[in-house]
C-alpha cells in the first residue's frame, strides 16, 4: 500500500558494513565477531526494507566504510536505493550531511532499532510535510533511532555527547531554545549491548537473530 501523502520526504540509512570485527563490536563478547557482524547484515536488511516499503521518498543508504561491500550492493539491486558514503566526522556531522543531501524534508535513520516500523516512518514523514519542523523518535538509552527536519539544523548535531544518555534531553533543549516546532510519536528501544538481545525475542523479533 502506498501512502498518500502531499509531498515526498527522503529518507537516509546510515550503516556500517557487516564486517567482523567492525560492526556491532559491543554484541561480540556474547555472539563473536561473525556472529555479531551476521546480525547486522540482518539488521541493515531490515532497515532498508522498513524503509523502501513505507514508500515516503527516495530511499537511500550512507555506507561506512565502503558501498562496495556485497551487503550494499545487494540492496541497491534488491531495492534500487542509492548508494553513498558516509563522511569523515563524527555522527553528527554524518547525519546533517545526510539530511542536507535530499535537498528538502527528510528522515535518518540507522540500523539498531528493529522496533522501527512502516507506521513510524510514516507517522515522522506526516509530521513534517504537515510543517513541523523537527521529528525525533527517541529510545529508551536516551538517544535517538530517527530524527527528521524540513531543513537541515546545524546546531541541533554540533558538539552533541553522542553515544550518552543525554542526547535526547540536549536535544529537546536545543529545539526549545531555537524556537523550532517538533514531535516524538513514538518512544522505542534499541540493541547497543548483549543486555538487548533477549528482548528480540520477548518482542517478537527473534528472526533477526538467524
Amino acid at each position: 500500500m502506498s501512502r498518500a501523502g502531499p509531498e515526498p520526504v527522503a529518507l537516509a540509512i546510515l550503516a556500517k558494513a557487516p564486517v567482523p570485527g567492525f560492526a556491532k563490536t559491543r554484541l561480540a563478547p556474547a555472539l563473536g565477531a561473525a556472529r555479531a557482524a551476521a546480525l547486522q547484515a540482518r539488521f541493515l536488511e531490515r532497515a532498508a526494507t522498513t524503509a523502501c516499503s513505507a514508500q515516503i521518498g527516495p530511499v537511500s543508504v550512507w555506507a561506512t566504510p565502503d558501498p562496495d561491500h556485497p551487503a550494499f550492493q545487494a540492496l541497491a539491486a534488491v531495492f534500487g536505493v542509492a548508494l553513498l558514503s558516509q563522511p569523515d566526522g563524527d555522527l553528527g556531522l554524518r547525519m546533517l550531511t545526510a539530511l542536507a543531501a535530499a535537498r528538502g524534508p527528510a528522515l535518518v535513520i540507522g540500523t539498531d532499532c528493529p522496533a522501527l516500523t512502516v507506521a513510524h516512518l510514516r507517522a515522522a514523514a506526516d509530521a513534517l510535510a504537515g510543517g513541523v519542523d523537527v521529528v525525533v523518535v527517541p529510545v529508551e538509552d536516551g538517544g535517538y533511532a530517527l530524527i527528521g527536519m524540513r531543513e537541515p539544523k546545524p546546531q541541533l548535531f554540533a558538539d552533541m555527547p553522542w553515544s550518552t544518555a543525554g542526547v535526547m534531553a540536549e536535544t529537546r533543549r536545543r529545539l526549545a531554545r531555537l524556537g523550532l516546532s517538533w514531535r516524538e510519536p513514538a518512544r522505542l528501544w534499541d540493541v547497543d549491548g548483549p543486555e538487548d538481545l533477549p528482548r528480540l525475542e520477548r518482542e517478537g523479533l527473534a528472526s533477526v537473530l538467524g
